[in-house]
């Protein structure tokens, strides 16, 4: 096949506008109903209710979710996620114009938190039912990319609506964002879907069925792990307003241009590799570009140049954009497709718990031991957790094929 020939892959294309339309009506949300709840509360913690609103839910129903996903049609429940959270939206729609109290605003966060645990275990388990073995990995690349700039681009999306039309018309976008979603999923078919088997019967026995799966499979145990660790020890990105204040003193400006500079990395390298994905030395270069990531972090970290600090960066995202392309196309090759829902969950359970807990971290780190000194000594994690998980899964390091992790080739 063509190096572009994934994107004429039938259904590919609708999958990733379905995709797309819904990613930008989260990313949209995300920003408005943080600035109402904070405009109607003036309360700083108000801001943390608003993340936990969503993230408990997430946090309980991701496993019982994973389950559901391995047993049923997963376009479906995909569907019927972004249904629901439709109307969410459509809700936050009305309490806008209402003017109704806060607790309402949590009350919907939480139905739609239980809604976005299925989405994206959902989403991931059916990309390989939509797109041939063979091109999956360019599929997995230019998944990512598309959506990294719908990451980017949405909150700046959601801010102009905002300004414009207010509660009213930024809701509504994300409405029409969500159903168009839900609209666009009967046009992908699903074609190389594996037949169901047996599968365990209560629900208990099917959740530890797929833990005791990920823990007998050395390659994806290594691989979520090593992204929640590198995550979770060696990130900048809740450092970078103090940086743009104190050491590069750049002010708002440079900060939204050191908070795109990862972004840019990320996208230009997820396009290169949706249309010249490798297939060779798999297991070395992802823990060389998570390697590369600690750093390009530490230069970074010693830089009081602001061009230096925004090209260190840079490379950061797309050392990032490589190791996510080989992280995600390693666990879909080493997960049957009736497991896909579980493991899944799990990875969004790893890859969510980095973030939060990582931006945690850093803040906690440098109000200890001081901005520098916090972000040198992730970096410094974050190279020993690549040594140390080089040493103690040799597997995943001998990977050379993405066909190599299939089940039944490495145990």
């Amino acid at each position: 096949m063509s190096a572009v020939s994934v994107y004429r892959l039938p259904g590919f294309l609708p999958f990733l506008a379905a995709r797309l339309m819904a990613v930008f009506a989260m990313q949209i949300q995300a920003i408005v109903v943080a600035w109402q709840v904070y405009d109607i509360t003036r309360d700083p913690l108000s801001l943390a209710y608003v993340g936990l609103a969503q993230f408990i839910p997430m946090l309980v129903l991701l496993m019982p979710a994973g389950d559901l996903i391995d047993r049923f049609d997963r376009k479906l429940i995909l569907m019927l996620s972004w249904l629901v959270e439709a109307v969410c939206a459509g809700a936050l729609l009305w309490l806008s114009l209402s003017e109704a109290p806060v607790t309402w605003y949590y009350g919907v966060l939480v139905l739609y938190g239980s809604a976005r645990a299925f989405t994206g275990p959902a989403l991931s388990s059916l990309l390989p039912q939509i797109v041939p073995r063979e091109r999956l990995a360019a599929a997995i690349a230019a998944n990512s990319m598309i959506m990294r700039g719908a990451t980017i681009s949405g909150p700046v999306i959601g801010g102009g609506l905002y300004a414009i039309g207010g509660g009213g018309l930024t809701y509504s976008a994300c409405l029409f964002g969500f159903l168009a979603g839900a609209a666009l999923l009967p046009l992908v078919p699903v074609r190389y879907a594996e037949k169901m088997q047996a599968l365990e019967s209560t629900a208990w026995a099917r959740f530890t069925a797929g833990i005791s799966f990920i823990r007998s499979r050395p390659i994806i145990l290594g691989t979520i792990s090593l992204d929640l660790f590198a995550v979770l020890l060696g990130g900048v990105v809740a450092l970078l307003p103090i940086y743009a204040q104190e050491v590069l003193e750049v002010g708002p400006t440079g900060l939204g241009l050191l908070r795109s500079a990862m972004a840019i990395g990320e996208v230009s390298v997820g396009l290169y590799l949706s249309m010249k994905p490798f297939n060779r030395h798999v297991g070395l270069v992802m823990f060389g570009a998570v390697a590369l990531f600690g750093v390009a972090n530490l230069v970074f970290a010693l830089s009081s140049l602001f061009w230096l600090s925004f090209a260190a960066l840079m490379v950061a995202g797309g050392a990032d954009m490589v190791s996510m392309y080989i992280r995600s196309s390693l666990v879909q090759f080493s997960t049957p497709d009736a497991m896909r829902g579980r493991v899944n969950a799990v990875n969004m359970l790893f890859i969510g718990s980095s973030n939060e807990l990582g931006e945690f971290r850093a803040g906690t780190s440098a109000a200890w031991f001081g901005v520098v000194p916090a972000a040198l000594l992730g970096c410094a994690c974050t190279l020993l957790v690549t040594g140390g998980w080089m040493l103690g899964f040799k597997s995943l390091r001998k990977v050379d094929r993405f066909e190599d992790a299939s089940p039944g080739k490495v145990g």
